[in-house]
């Protein structure tokens, strides 16, 4: 059951992973994410990969926060302008938490034989980006979002809220060789390219399948296009690419049916 507790000194140690929101988005919280918003904080209230550790909020935006599910949560309430000044910049949303996660280590302990879908990230650095994906991922379905070394953090802040709490429903998992870990699993893999072989409408998913994406611009790294098959959504007027995300919700929408 949620513990409220109010808060009326600024300088109270408990609020020191609070303080100064975007300057520890860059330097860290001790291993912990932040997450921010009413739908966001109450889909980590119920995920099945991330512990929600405690809630920054204010009194009159806590009676609107449903913390039935939040379990063993602690919920410090302040009023609103001490809120801003603990964050550093004003709260509009009203809600601020702090979370852990505690998704799987590998693919092993996440996919069961038979059907599977795995998305598979290459060098996403764009936060926006990342958390389009990770919407998507949970949108249709999506078993597992695998990440190279050289993808951002799915649980930056600015990820989680554009994911709208999406992360928090699909496990990641960050691997050294995306083509190497799907062969591993016995997942067929599929690589966009603008340039692909095969056009997206003629493909008939394989039972166990990968769907690979690189960053915008340079794309997926040409031996690991050469491992997949590649494929390509054809457009008009001369244009050869979208948006990653965008890209992605074309992609899963037909290969997750």
């Amino acid at each position: 059951m949620a513990e409220i507790i109010e808060i009326t000194d600024p300088c109270d140690e408990r609020m020191r992973l609070y303080r100064d929101v975007r300057d520890r988005d860059l330097t860290g919280r001790e291993g912990l994410f932040m997450a921010e918003g009413k739908v966001v904080i109450e889909r980590l209230f119920v995920s099945p990969w991330c512990v929600c550790i405690s809630v920054l909020t204010t009194p009159e935006r806590l009676k609107t926060l449903d913390i039935s599910q939040a379990g063993d949560v602690v919920v410090y309430v302040v009023e609103q302008a001490m809120m801003d000044a603990i964050a550093g910049f004003a709260i509009h949303r009203g809600y601020l938490a702090l979370g852990r996660y505690a998704g799987p280590a590998d693919l092993s302990s996440v996919l069961k034989p038979g059907r599977a879908r795995v998305l598979a990230l290459s060098a996403i650095a764009n936060t926006d980006n990342m958390g389009g994906l990770m919407r998507n991922a949970a949108a249709f379905g999506v078993d597992a979002v695998l990440l190279d070394a050289a993808c951002c953090d799915p649980l930056y802040r600015k990820a989680i809220r554009v994911s709208v709490g999406g992360v928090f429903q699909v496990p990641h998992v960050r691997v050294p060789n995306l083509v190497q870990a799907l062969s591993a699993h016995g997942l067929t893999p599929y690589a966009l390219s603008p340039s692909g072989a095969v056009v997206l409408d003629a493909v008939v998913p394989a039972e166990r399948s990968a769907f690979l994406f690189g960053t915008e611009g340079p794309g997926l790294a040409p031996d690991v296009v050469a491992a997949c098959m590649s494929v390509r959504i054809d457009m008009h007027g001369g244009f050869d690419s979208l948006n990653v995300a965008t890209t992605s919700g074309i992609v899963l929408y037909h290969m997750c049916r």
